[in-house]
């Protein structure tokens, strides 16, 4: 019985970073589409593909079938983006916005990596994914400061 509570508990640590990995992959279909750099709009279409890819991959993992879908966060979070797309926000605002959301899944990629009791195959996974997740993050924030008024 012990060992079905501790995958109750893993599979709860994982689930906040499927939560975020589904949340960019929306988040980033969304931006990419009113994007105007065509190099940036194909980044974050490309990457919304990615997430989706490391989404289904750590589901499988760690087991989960069913769809676990966003963050309440996540979905508020699009909602800003894309008012401030629609009020004119051009693309530094735009990828200001996409940083920020990159940094909420830096942090659920921290956390779960610090849950001492998550699987190692499921932590395999998650610092694969960290690392791509990372240099994500960096790669928007220097098109955000490139775009800097």
């Amino acid at each position: 019985m012990q060992e079905d509570s501790k995958m109750v508990e893993v599979s709860s640590s994982v689930k906040t970073v499927i939560e975020i990995l589904h949340d960019g992959h929306e988040g980033f279909a969304q931006i990419g589409e009113h994007l105007e750099d065509p190099t940036a709009k194909t980044f974050f279409l490309e990457e919304s593909t990615t997430r989706a890819k490391f989404e289904h991959e750590l589901k499988y993992a760690a087991g989960i079938s069913e769809d676990v879908g966003g963050t309440a966060a996540g979905a508020a979070h699009r909602t800003w983006g894309d008012l401030k797309a629609h009020l004119g926000g051009g693309d530094h605002t735009l990828l200001d916005t996409a940083e920020q959301g990159e940094d909420a899944a830096k942090k659920a990629y921290k956390e779960a990596l610090e849950d001492p009791d998550i699987h190692s195959s499921i932590r395999e996974v998650l610092v694969r994914q960290q690392s791509h997740i990372a240099a994500s993050h960096d790669k928007v924030k220097a098109m955000r400061d490139s775009k800097k008024k």
